[in-house]
């Protein structure tokens, strides 16, 4: 089974993926009005952690596949599957939406680690974007210290996103 043949089966029966990301957000808001003002202590902490997780994984995901179908694929718009490429995205900032009005992002046990997640993929995206459309010609216009500067740049970048999801410095071995 291709990822391809994943997504049609998904989109063919929605019902599933519908009752996941309307149940996260609806969780979050659930817990906000039992927990209200209590977010920062153990039990809803780590509720909070595993909704972030839950949310979080197929949200980046969604944001990736999408950016990858727009840059490397070229996909219109107007063919984004909604149960697959929209909902998760709108879930994901929905929940974390609600989470955030309850407790301190800086509070939940792991949220760090998803962010350096998301800086880490994002910035290989665009690394990898950049070798797709740079060419022999644009290399030769642009001064090769430059190329490499900005390179350097990008992987600090990197390592500044894998240093946060691994929680360990990237040089250590």
């Amino acid at each position: 089974m291709t990822l391809r043949e994943f997504f049609q089966i998904l989109a063919l029966n929605p019902e599933i993926l519908i009752f996941f990301f309307i149940a996260c957000p609806l969780t979050a808001l659930l817990a906000s009005w039992l927990g209200r003002g209590e977010g920062h202590l153990t039990p809803w902490k780590y509720m909070y952690s595993t909704l972030v997780y839950l949310i979080c994984i197929p949200g980046i995901f969604a944001v990736t596949l999408n950016i990858y179908l727009f840059l490397f694929e070229r996909q219109s718009v107007f063919n984004m599957d909604i149960w697959t490429q929209i909902l998760p995205i709108v879930s994901m900032i929905l929940t974390l939406v609600l989470i955030r009005k309850n407790v301190s992002y800086d509070q939940i046990p792991g949220f760090g680690k998803i962010h350096g997640l998301m800086l880490m993929i994002g910035t290989i995206l665009i690394l990898l974007w950049l070798v797709d459309r740079t060419h022999i010609i644009a290399i030769s216009i642009i001064p090769f210290y430059q190329v490499i500067l900005g390179f350097l740049i990008l992987l600090g970048i990197a390592m500044i996103g894998w240093r946060k999801f691994s929680g360990r410095n990237v040089l250590d071995t």
